[in-house]
């Protein structure tokens, strides 16, 4: 029989009010990058994505389980597991060792299996927590551990899509796509570069690989945008212009964030990022002096300029609490950082992660505080970035973590709420695009005028509750000046505008008070009961009909592609396996019927009243027929039609 496993992330709830650190949480935007915007933040949960890939690529029966309480975790363990794996990051070891004793409490025949960043401990300290520490690629770790064949890259990849609010309200729908692990630049102080050895796992090898994801996200909803997690994607140009003569073939224009270096980014022309569809990046600027291999290439000021006046947003990383920094040096780094007007700024400390060639230089030295080598467990439990783990030459931690809170405020006191710079750049972009040469870049400017449109009611609650004066001026500009560009609001905008002061407000006492500040369990059933979708293709494979399934397991949702003649005697028996696999599951179904030769379709009323009962779980997507075919209006009277 298959071993059952069950992968979960730490319990809720999180946070510093519970006793962890500064930035622990769920979400990287509102706890770190914008901490100090406050109700302007963006909003969006940050799931453990690695455990979801891992469980859409195993033969056993898995489930997963995202930030559940520990009533609901102790719930799942008593179910019966084989195996249950915790992904974990170093600042929440703490949270680790206590679900490890629910385990041992309430399932001690279960093995448990740490992994994630938080391995990067020793053996010696995660030995008692562990029966297996995975320090590798995770599908074939587990694979291996449960004993299944090994299986080539690319991956089966589970198509996940988290949501980004503004005031409570969802602004887009991101799908994740997960290109690579590891890096080989190799910086002293960066835990994922060295946690695979300054290697690149590309878990999807070539582009062609990279934009038949994306295809994929895009036939669920059209309306997404993309984030690509690879440390330095552009870093391997082959692949990227494979990606790139993808997307140029595919015809679509698409929006993705991604995450690269000067070095990287040095060897593109703007106009072929933009081609790519990358109009967002994160780049590490660190600081002026660092001196890091990946900083190489054009001018950071060159590159910030030219891609803000084409619409590309850029978060920019920085280090405060290098050797060579005083309050001088700081000051003077971030003031030439925020000419260059980042849509989103990250100021973290620099500090020793195990693992890396920085925290072995500082142990060498004999330069970490005194209380953290007494202590290791103090060390860990603060290992986010936030706070002074080291001795500086000239500046006490107090002075470091200063300068750190300073910069954030400063960050936002000088440039304003993120939101708005996003919308900044992406005016410069349609005002620099829109009589491009290039028609990609005409199309492309014409997706930034859709954004900046469906963006005017923000502008109200920026201009009535901006950070300072100067900011609440520049906000209302910005917005005379996309008026002028793109015409006046609808009336409906209007309104809309005025409830969008009503949704800051309520953001700001529900942040006041904390409330609704943590996610629900998500849980997620990877082969766990028989439902039958995966026999729909093989029982109905004829010379004129086929049935392509897709198990979207992240989604909740099987993709069922119905494609060429169907009769009425097939649409009877298919009717009936598709009654019982939905009777024995709670997945959605979207029944793709765009293949379907509709000249050939007599009578589909046996797949009606099969699944009349079903109504609420199937979603339909039909043809646009010139023509419309009787038995298309007869299903669209009875489903929803299939929006995303």
């Amino acid at each position: 029989m298959s071993k059952k496993v069950l992968l979960t992330s730490v319990c809720r709830p999180l946070g510093p009010e519970y006793g962890d650190a500064p930035s622990v949480g769920y979400e990287l935007l509102y706890r770190q990058v914008t901490r100090a915007q406050g109700i302007f933040s963006p909003r969006t949960v940050n799931i453990q994505f690695s455990i979801e890939y891992i469980a859409e690529n195993l033969d056993a029966p898995t489930v997963v389980l995202q930030y559940p309480s520990k009533k609901e975790f102790i719930r799942e363990l008593k179910k019966g597991y084989d195996y249950v794996g915790i992904s974990f990051l170093m600042a929440i070891f703490h949270r680790v060792k206590e679900m490890v004793a629910l385990v041992r409490e309430h399932a001690p025949q279960t093995k448990i299996v740490l992994g994630g960043y938080g391995t990067v401990l020793t053996d010696e300290e995660l030995a008692p927590y562990a029966d297996h520490i995975c320090r590798e690629e995770g599908v074939a770790f587990m694979r291996r551990l449960l004993g299944e064949p090994e299986i080539p890259m690319p991956y089966r990849h589970p198509l996940i899509v988290s949501d980004l609010k503004v005031f409570g309200w969802k602004v887009s729908g991101t799908g994740k796509i997960f290109a690579g692990l590891g890096c080989p630049n190799g910086c002293d102080f960066c835990c994922t570069s060295h946690f695979f050895k300054r290697k690149h796992i590309k878990l999807l090898p070539d582009g062609a690989d990279i934009y038949a994801v994306v295809e994929r996200y895009l036939a669920m909803d059209p309306n997404l945008v993309f984030l690509i997690i690879d440390e330095d994607f552009l870093l391997n140009k082959k692949r990227a212009m494979q990606f790139r003569d993808a997307v140029l073939k595919g015809g679509k224009q698409l929006s993705i964030f991604a995450f690269s270096s000067i070095k990287a980014i040095s060897q593109y022309t703007v106009e072929e990022i933009l081609e790519m569809g990358i109009d967002g990046f994160w780049i590490g600027y660190e600081g002026t002096r660092s001196n890091y291999a990946k900083q190489q290439g054009r001018p950071v000021e060159e590159i910030l300029t030219e891609f803000r006046e084409h619409g590309i947003t850029i978060l920019t990383s920085m280090i405060v609490g290098f050797d060579y920094q005083t309050p001088e040096v700081v000051a003077q780094e971030f003031a030439g950082l925020m000419k260059l007007k980042p849509a989103l700024g990250q100021y973290l400390i620099y500090g020793p992660v195990p693992g890396t060639p920085f925290n072995e230089r500082v142990r060498k030295e004999n330069r970490v505080r005194e209380e953290y080598v007494a202590e290791p467990d103090r060390l860990y439990r603060i290992a986010d970035g936030f706070k002074t783990v080291m001795k500086h030459p000239t500046l006490s931690g107090e002075a470091i973590e200063g300068l750190q809170r300073w910069c954030f405020e400063q960050d936002f006191q000088r440039l304003g709420p993120s939101i708005f710079r996003v919308l900044e750049s992406r005016w410069l972009g349609y005002e620099k695009l829109k009589n491009s040469p290039n028609p990609l870049l005409r199309a492309k400017a014409e997706v930034y005028a859709t954004d900046l449109r469906v963006a005017l009611p923000v502008f109200l609650a920026g201009r009535l509750l901006g950070p300072n004066p100067a900011i609440r001026q520049w906000i209302g500009a910005l917005e005379q000046n996309i008026h002028a560009t793109l015409g006046r609001p609808t009336l409906a905008q209007r309104w809309k505008s005025v409830l969008a002061v009503g949704a800051a407000l309520w953001t700001a006492v529900t942040l006041k008070f904390n409330l609704f500040q943590h996610p629900k369990l998500r849980r997620t059933e990877y082969r766990v009961a028989a439902h039958g979708w995966e026999e729909l293709a093989k029982r109905f494979t004829l010379p004129d009909f086929s049935i392509q399934v897709e198990l979207q397991h992240a989604r909740q949702q099987v993709w069922l592609r119905l494609e060429g003649a169907l009769s009425a005697h097939h649409a009877e028996s298919l009717a009936q396996r598709i009654h019982e696999s939905l009777a024995r599951s709670k997945s959605r179904l979207v029944l793709d019927l765009n293949k379907l030769h509709w000249d050939k379709v007599d009578n589909l009323q046996p797949l009606r009243d099969k699944l009349a009962n079903y109504r609420g779980r199937v979603r339909l997507i039909l043809p646009k027929l010139s023509a419309a075919h009787p038995e298309l209006v007869l299903l669209a009277a009875m489903f929803q039609h299939y929006k995303g």
